[in-house]
């Protein structure tokens, strides 16, 4: 009488292994898994998740290595936070891609890579997250490349707490946030190269209790006081770039201009002397240089600013191509002095 029984089971068993068939190398979301989430958890180690357009209304948390997540088109594969839900991607496995499509409407990020290894965040448009756009906390030897972020009250690129860090930051567009860069305690080998951050209300900073070896070449910052953004804490408007308590960094082959307040600023008791700041064009800003070591910078008058989810969506970005990533080697030497119209056909916001 237990004979038909085990049969059962048997049968039980072979249906349940049978349930997600031809899950292999490549994962297609929805036509085999119906959410990301389910592909990521189901997906082995070096498994790529392609996901099909679409408004995915979840949160995706990353713990298997190696993976890469891959939108079908740019912008038309969402993840949607509804304005409820804390992050869109969070990166908690090593040597995970995350590539073409968008993140939009979270309570804190976009794409957040914490403390992991061996990151790529490639063509990724983040916007109006209340936060971070793209954010890499605690991790090194990692990409943000040919991204877009707009709408975060914070900033919308973000690396802190690394050392060494062995990141590049290159080919981005930031606009409409608090910040468009921030580098918070990120020394060693730290590449910022070839970005646009205009039209916001600080361009970038590069701020910490004691950070160095910090590479900020060919990027534009300008015609940062944009005031339908969201805004930061502490008031900042009209700033270029800012440099605090930061030593032994290459400032060089930026253009710095059309920014109200300062167009750089260097902070109290630090000696100009300790960076490397060369051939970068720094006119046209209402202050272009401001060594902040004596009176303290009137605070100017910033607008009230206005909530995260409310900024204007952005642009039409472009697709990843179909040729294969660049290495992830930063290249310093072809960044060139930028144009005014760096990356002008994928910003809103132009001078």
């Amino acid at each position: 009488m237990r004979l038909p029984s085990v049969f059962a089971a048997v049968l039980l068993v072979a249906g349940c292994t049978s349930a997600q068939p031809g899950l292999g190398p490549e994962i297609n979301v929805p036509a085999q898994l119906s959410t990301i989430q389910e592909a990521v958890d189901a997906a082995q180690e070096g498994a790529t998740i392609v996901v099909s357009p679409g408004v995915y209304e979840e949160s995706v948390r990353v713990r298997t290595k190696g993976l890469t997540i891959r939108g079908a088109r740019r912008g038309s594969v969402i993840i949607d936070g509804e304005v409820k839900r804390e992050n869109g991607i969070e990166v908690a496995a090593e040597d995970v891609s995350v590539q073409n499509l968008t993140v939009r409407n979270h309570t804190a990020h976009g794409v957040l890579i914490s403390e992991q290894r061996g990151f790529r965040v490639s063509y990724v448009t983040a916007s109006n997250n209340a936060r971070f756009g793209v954010r890499a906390l605690n991790a090194q030897n990692g990409v943000i490349e040919q991204s877009y972020a707009s709408g975060s009250a914070d900033s919308g690129f973000s690396v802190g707490r690394c050392k060494p860090c062995d990141v590049v930051v290159r080919g981005n567009v930031a606009e409409r946030n608090a910040v468009g860069y921030q580098g918070t305690n990120a020394s060693g080998r730290m590449f910022v190269l070839g970005n646009r951050f205009s039209g916001n209300r600080v361009g970038m900073t590069s701020a910490a209790e004691r950070q160095e070896d910090v590479v900020l070449v060919g990027n534009l910052v300008s015609d940062n006081d944009e005031a339908l953004s969201p805004a930061q804490a502490d008031g900042a408007f009209g700033l270029g770039m800012r440099i605090l308590t930061s030593a032994k960094n290459l400032v060089s082959r930026n253009l710095i201009t059309g920014n109200p307040g300062v167009g750089l600023a260097l902070s109290p008791g630090q000696d100009p002397m300790d960076n490397h700041l060369e051939t970068n064009v720094i006119v046209g800003n209402g202050q272009d240089v401001r060594y902040e070591a004596d009176a303290p910078q009137k605070k100017s008058r910033a607008p009230r600013g206005i909530p995260f989810n409310q900024v204007a969506a952005p642009p039409l970005q472009p697709e990843m191509p179909a040729d294969p990533l660049p290495d992830k080697a930063p290249d310093v030497d072809r960044y060139v002095l930028p144009s005014e119209d760096l990356f002008d056909e994928r910003a809103a916001v132009r001078a």
